[in-house]
């Protein structure tokens, strides 16, 4: 046991339910690609060749093409001219290419044709006309002009006009007629518009200038009428010398109020018998000033010559009348200065009279001004409107005559349409190409549709990824085994290609078991024929090749295979035992009813002993949950074969007292969501499920259906042996 265990190291779980959904790899659609190939390529090949055939047989188009090129425009003059051509951006490319596209202009370019070129547009139709009809030629090309794509070549100022016609001849001939028919559509619009605008420009400056010289008429007169050089100068004029006056005359008016004071305190010196010199304004007049100061020296000079001579010297009388006449000439000029300050107080009184008379003429001219400059202004903005209306006209007039002389269209042809010399279509190339592909489409999507339809069991990926648990191994298709020996390849020690396979289930089932020996093992499978009792036999017999004593037990009671392919007797087994009472106490290897019987080293058999039409009421007795507990110590490994549990429910009963179970899928045969659904049951039921075997693959289809590999090189090996 402690040997079994150190062998047998616990294994990780069998993957989640959730993580039971991963993405097919490459290899998958592989397969199934190589699976359907039989079905999906007869399919695509139909599919496409009668694609290719069909737009083999379509009638020969040919295509011509003709380009424009759009110009940007000269800066020779900066005005801008009456019809604006020039493309400035894609609204402007997408505007010519609308007008291109217009009925209006394919009408244009239907009636510009010859009789002559509408007999060359005509001929495509002449080669269908039946033999003994006649058909006339159409007036007009309306019809006849085939298919018309105009575009404009992308990041660049070029248009491609591409007609596709039936005749060779007639689609250069349909795409240059539109190249001349647009240019001329151009040089209609610019030239008409061009001289009508001047027309109109012409009359309207004329009038314009009529207007202009009659309102400049009307002021002039009303200047005239009232003395005015100009409103705004003459304005200027009286405000300035109102401004001068006023100045002046409150100069006046302060010089007026001087002098009144300074009379008054003359006056006022006079009645209270003051100096009159003490007034500074008299005293500081130069005659006086120059008096008075003479008339301080005599004296002076009298007080020296008195100290000196007596009264009578005649030093002294001279000086005396010296100063007599001194002082006579002072009074006088004192006097003098007084009334020359009346006569300047007078002076200044009038001064402020007249300045005051004519401020007052200044402002009645002033008010007569503004109430004329209504009038004149309405009269100078209508003039001056006039004329700017006038100047307006007359620079636009100057610019369209300029411009009419360097008009010039902004869009010219670059390439003429040739005649080509091979139809575009149908071509063979493009054809070829396109039925390539679709008849890979076709193949691609059948096999995946078929694969889709297709629910039952045949990769790794299906048990794996779909159904969500381990794949034990995948077990080569045996036919080429005699019947009686594929049940015992392992336990004889065969050298066939199959006893590897089983030897690989061996060890998946070993790696993938979490529990220790003794236990028991289910065999079961979904529907009868995918070579469960096979799996059961060769997989009991490769744990007795390893030394593990194991019994092999046919629970099949409906129909017991396993006593046949051993070539047993059928007498003893399950239902005699049962039937007996079930005796548990003696020794099961030696129960006569049992019958356990030896097969082989390490291993024996415990056939069904018989049929049985309700097994169910032997596989729900507790005694058969206990048997299987008491064989378990007399045995390391307890095989159990059951039924298919697709057609029975006896598997879920048995599997209620089994350990691990091992679950067989015969490639091609049973459905996935089935084997999923029973595999949920056997979880539910607590059961440890080891995996999957898939069973019954030719060694070609196992190469791409897993990786393993080693079936052919084993075969290949000890075939070279042998």
């Amino acid at each position: 046991m402690a040997e079994a265990s150190k062998n047998n190291p616990p294994s990780p779980p069998p993957p989640a339910e959730e993580d039971a959904v991963e993405r097919r790899t490459l290899r998958d659609y592989y397969i199934i690609l190589r699976e359907r190939l039989w079905i999906a390529l007869p399919l695509a090949l139909i599919v496409s060749i009668s694609m290719g055939y069909y737009q083999s047989r379509e009638i020969p188009m040919y295509s011509a093409t003709a380009t424009m090129q759009f110009e940007k425009p000269d800066s020779i003059v900066t005005a801008q001219g009456v019809v604006d051509q020039t493309v400035r951006s894609d609204i402007d490319l997408n505007t010519n290419l609308q007008v291109f596209n217009s009925q209006r202009m394919r009408t244009r370019v239907a009636e510009s044709f010859t009789p002559d070129q509408i007999k060359i547009l005509h001929r495509p139709a002449l080669k269908k006309v039946l033999p003994g009809q006649t058909v006339p030629t159409p007036q007009r090309a309306d019809g006849l002009m085939g298919g018309v794509s105009i575009d404009s070549i992308r990041n660049s100022l070029l248009i491609s006009i591409t007609v596709r016609h039936e005749d060779p001849e007639a689609a250069a001939l349909v795409a240059n007629a539109y190249v001349e028919q647009f240019m001329k559509y151009l040089q209609a619009i610019l030239g008409g518009k061009n001289d009508d605008a001047l027309s109109f420009l012409r009359e309207r400056a004329a009038t314009l200038e009529k207007e202009s010289k009659a309102d400049e008429d009307k002021l002039q007169a009303y200047m005239r009428a009232n003395n005015l050089i100009s409103l705004d100068k003459s304005s200027d004029m009286v405000t300035t010398g109102m401004m001068a006056i006023n100045t002046n005359l409150t100069n006046a008016r302060l010089a007026v109020l001087n002098l009144e004071n300074l009379a008054q305190q003359i006056e006022t010196y006079r009645k209270e018998n003051k100096k009159i010199l003490e007034v500074s304004a008299i005293s500081t007049r130069p005659a006086v000033a120059s008096l008075r100061t003479q008339l301080n020296d005599l004296q002076q000079k009298q007080s020296l010559l008195a100290e000196r001579y007596l009264e009578r010297h005649p030093k002294l009388i001279d000086v005396a009348n010296n100063i007599a006449v001194t002082q006579e000439h002072l009074d006088q000029a004192i006097v003098d200065a007084i009334a020359d300050i009346a006569a300047g107080l007078a002076e200044a009184r009038q001064t402020v009279k007249t300045l005051e008379s004519e401020y007052a003429k200044q402002e009645q001219q002033a008010l007569r001004l503004r109430e004329l400059r209504v009038d004149f202004d309405a009269l100078q903005n209508r003039a001056n409107a006039s004329k700017t209306n006038y100047l307006t006209i007359l620079g636009r007039l100057n610019e369209t005559a300029t411009t009419k002389a360097l008009e010039s269209i902004p869009l010219h042809p670059l390439d003429r349409a040739t005649v080509p010399g091979s139809p575009y279509s149908p071509n063979i190339q493009r054809i070829t190409r396109s039925a390539i592909g679709l008849g890979v489409i076709v193949f691609i999507g059948v096999a995946l549709a078929l694969s889709f339809i297709d629910d039952r069991v045949k990769s790794s990926w299906d048990v794996e990824s779909f159904i969500g648990v381990n794949l034990l191994g995948i077990i080569p298709n045996l036919n080429t085994i005699k019947e009686e020996d594929r049940y015992s390849l392992v336990l004889d020690g065969s050298q066939a290609p199959g006893v590897e396979a089983f030897l690989s289930v061996y060890s998946s089932a070993k790696i993938h078991s979490k529990l220790d020996f003794p236990k028991s093992v289910l065999i079961t499978s979904t529907i009868p024929g995918e070579g469960k009792t096979l799996i059961s036999c060769n997989f009991a017999g490769s744990f007795a090749r390893h030394g593990k004593r194991t019994l092999l037990i046919d629970c099949d009671l409906r129909r017991p295979m396993l006593h046949r392919h051993f070539k047993q007797q059928n007498n003893a087994g399950l239902i005699p035992w049962f039937e007996a009472g079930g005796n548990l106490d003696a020794d099961l290897t030696r129960d006569v009813n049992l019958g356990i019987i030896k097969v082989g080293d390490n291993l024996s058999l415990l056939t069904s002993g018989g049929r049985s039409k309700s097994p169910t009421e032997l596989l729900e007795n507790p005694l058969f949950g206990q048997l299987l507990e008491r064989l378990k110590k007399h045995y390391d490994l307890v095989v159990v074969d059951s039924p298919p549990m697709g057609a029975v429910t006896d598997s879920l009963l048995i599997a209620e007292r089994i350990d691990e179970v091992v679950y067989v899928c015969r490639f091609n045969r049973a459905f996935r969501k089935h084997i999923k659904l029973y595999i949920k049951a056997l979880h539910r039921g607590k059961n440890e499920v080891l995996g999957i075997v898939l069973n019954g693959l030719s060694p070609r289809r196992i190469e791409y259906y897993s990786n393993y590999r080693y079936y052919r090189s084993y075969k290949k090996y000890y075939g070279a042996q042998s």
